[in-house]
């Protein structure tokens, strides 16, 4: 039976396809959006800073792209984790899995995180040479120390997933989560451990979200003859809507305790930070409204795993989202005026 559709002269013809691709209006609304979102991570901090009297530090740009690394990093075998468990709890599920890609992702976020503790070994400027960097004097300094312990947290996650029990990476996984919140919120931030505490949150749903989303797709196309697929991709729909949730809640709270309400309309055009984080919140606007789509579409559809175009089109935007959040973390604090 489910040989019969794609089996038929229509079908190979291509003279039936319209239901089953989006429409031109369709393909040309994404890449238009892709292109405006894309245009702030893509030209790094300069358009951001422009006109607002703020001065990035050295090396904005390359640090915005190592974050954005070692976020994708984070997301990757998070998202992996979720699914699998997902997917053995999923009566009928095929045992064959997709590759894993913990162990590629655990060395991206190795070298990320050897990139940033070489920044905060320099004083946070841009290290010139070897010469500059003093590796003992991470030791002496906070960010030093939670720098080398990124650094440790991603070995450690990746010779876990080349062992015989690769779940166990969840424990530097989240060590690095923990390690990035505490590195966004100093002792001298007003009510740190609420700041440190919505970021982990937040961290932990991202991760889920966007590397989950990646795992579900590709077990969909490995599993495709297999009902299982279909599936699968609906529980993680229902989890994924708690998981935005989670994501736009925090988000929204550590806004508004870095840029009070009174003051938050003219920040998010008149700061760097504010105009970066403008950005991140239009693209998360088209990927809830991707992901809903893809969620109508896993309801109504005759064949459920037509949902998968759409939720394509949301991995692609996640990717702009990483990147403006890399972004936001190398860009001077807004004024709380």
């Amino acid at each position: 039976m489910t040989l019969t559709r794609p089996s038929s002269p229509s079908a190979r013809s291509g003279r039936h396809a319209r239901p089953s691709s989006p429409g031109t209006g369709r393909a040309v609304a994404l890449l238009v959006l892709v292109a405006l979102g894309a245009l702030i991570p893509a030209l790094g901090p300069a358009p951001a800073l422009s006109g607002t009297g703020e001065a990035g530090a050295p090396g904005t740009g390359g640090i915005a792209l190592l974050r954005t690394v070692l976020f994708a990093a984070l997301a990757v075998p998070a998202g992996e984790l979720f699914l699998d468990r997902m997917a053995r709890a999923l009566p009928g599920a095929p045992p064959d899995r997709p590759r894993s890609w913990s162990v590629p992702a655990a060395a991206a976020g190795l070298v990320a995180a050897l990139g940033l503790a070489s920044v905060v070994a320099t004083g946070n400027l841009v290290p010139g040479g070897i010469a500059e960097i003093d590796v003992g004097g991470l030791y002496a300094s906070r960010d030093g120390r939670l720098a080398l312990l990124e650094v440790n947290a991603f070995l450690a996650a990746g010779l876990c997933a080349l062992s015989a029990r690769p779940r166990t990476q969840v424990w530097p996984l989240a060590v690095v989560v923990v390690a990035e919140a505490l590195r966004a919120h100093p002792a001298s931030e007003q009510t740190p451990l609420l700041g440190t505490g919505l970021t982990v949150v937040h961290l932990v749903c991202a991760s889920l979200w966007a590397g989950g989303l990646v795992h579900a797709l590709r077990t969909m196309r490995r599993w495709r003859d297999a009902p299982a697929g279909a599936a699968l991709l609906g529980r993680y729909a229902r989890v994924a809507a708690v998981l935005l949730a989670g994501v736009t809640a925090t988000g929204v709270c550590s806004s508004l305790r870095r840029m009070p309400a009174g003051t938050i309309l003219d920040q998010l055009t008149e700061t760097a930070y504010g105009r970066v984080l403008l950005a991140k919140v239009l693209l998360m606007v088209a990927v809830a409204a991707l992901a809903l789509w893809a969620r109508v579409r896993l309801a109504r559809a005759e064949d459920p795993l037509t949902a998968s175009s759409p939720a394509r089109a949301e991995v692609v935007l996640l990717g702009l989202v990483v990147a403006v959040s890399g972004l936001l973390t190398a860009l001077p604090l807004p004024i709380r005026w």
